[in-house]
């Protein structure tokens, strides 16, 4: 599938103020974790990303458009991580972790949820989900939130616990919060990758220490069953999940054999994809590029320059080509589908602004180059 970005097919230098590191006091510090590009019922796209000081938000003006407003910041006060996940019916639900500390007593973490129900529109009340730890010099070491929302419309938080244990939080019938459960398994390392299906159970994928845990919902909203181990090395900067059939889930990680990118489908064997990934974790996305079902991975670099690639869904082993795009970020990029089915790809530059490409009307996947839009 030829890839082509009109940056670099013109020979024109990337943008200078998207490279480098995240140093900005007035704009983004990191992306959230999760798709940080929403696509609303409306047809317009939302980006979001970590402030020192809570959230910012930028949102598409009209769907397709190349204008956006914003950005918008969100006070969050004492959040150290964000993470987001929208569920089917378009709400977009932003889990932060809160690290307070007032006057000469204790800090205080807990995770908290706040929904955001329409594009542009303020979000809902914080509530908070507390902490898996009741012991408030354990509570402080819990891990960053990994947030998913079930076909059913369920919310669900993962977090890493100071033993390694994964810590589930999940909404119940009703809207009641049920207590936090230890999935047990072994000790996983931070950030797993939660892949939703479009209907039936999710799965968990946790990088551990020279192995991969897995858990599965046998069904929409049961329980999780016992742990899978996977003998796979994972190099640390997290894994991307996606379904690429019905039901079934492939996982994108870095390989610390050199070997770039690999893909996994479990009881597969690992395929190498090639690249030569900085950390951080790739992005993936199913889109259909000249009437065929295709998987497009983003990922940057050593030197910040973001690489993309496209194939055949599950079809990977065909021969994967990556092409640079001329961009640069110093985190992790995310794709998007817009309102026409185009494909987006979002950045935070080094000034902590937001640069978006889209794709443009010519055949395979070719993107125009990006533009800082706020």
């Amino acid at each position: 599938m030829p890839v082509r970005s009109g940056r670099s097919a013109r020979g024109t230098a990337p943008a200078p103020s998207a490279s480098g590191s995240l140093s900005s006091r007035t704009g983004a510090v990191a992306p959230v974790a999760g798709r940080w590009i929403t696509l609303g019922k409306d047809g317009r796209l939302t980006a979001y990303a970590r402030h020192q000081d809570g959230l910012l938000r930028w949102t598409q003006s009209r769907p397709g458009g190349a204008a956006w407003t914003g950005p918008e910041l969100i006070q969050i006060p004492g959040q150290t991580h964000l993470a987001v996940a929208q569920g089917q019916d378009g709400f977009v639900h932003v889990m932060a972790r809160r690290s307070v500390t007032r006057g000469d007593g204790p800090t205080r973490v807990d995770f908290a949820h706040a929904i955001q129900y329409q594009t542009g529109r303020p979000l809902g009340s914080w509530s908070s989900l507390g902490n898996p730890h009741k012991e408030r010099d354990l509570a402080v070491e819990v891990g960053s939130p990994v947030v998913a929302v079930s076909p059913s419309g369920a919310v669900y938080v993962f977090a890493r616990s100071v033993t390694g244990s994964v810590m589930l939080r999940r909404e119940g019938k009703g809207g009641v919060w049920e207590g936090w459960k230890d999935l047990k398994g072994g000790q996983s390392q931070d950030a797993p990758a939660v892949s939703v299906p479009a209907s039936g159970g999710m799965e968990l994928f946790a990088p551990g220490d020279g192995q991969a845990l897995r858990w599965v919902q046998a069904a929409e909203d049961g329980a999780f069953g016992p742990v899978t181990r996977i003998p796979v090395q994972i190099a640390p900067g997290g894994v991307a999940a996606l379904e690429t059939a019905p039901g079934r889930h492939t996982y994108y990680w870095t390989d610390p054999a050199g070997n770039g990118i690999v893909a996994h489908r479990p009881g597969t064997w690992v395929i190498p994809l090639g690249g030569a990934p900085a950390e951080g974790p790739a992005t993936v996305l199913r889109a259909v590029l000249d009437g065929y079902d295709c998987t497009v991975i983003a990922h940057r670099e050593l030197d910040g320059q973001v690489m993309l690639a496209a194939c055949g869904t599950e079809n990977e082993g065909a021969g994967v080509w990556w092409s640079p795009t001329g961009e640069r970020t110093p985190a992790a990029p995310a794709l998007a589908l817009d309102a026409h089915g185009r494909i987006v790809l979002g950045m935070i530059g080094s000034d902590g602004a937001l640069y978006i490409a889209q794709q443009n009307n010519e055949p395979g996947l070719a993107m125009a180059p990006a533009v800082r839009v706020g």
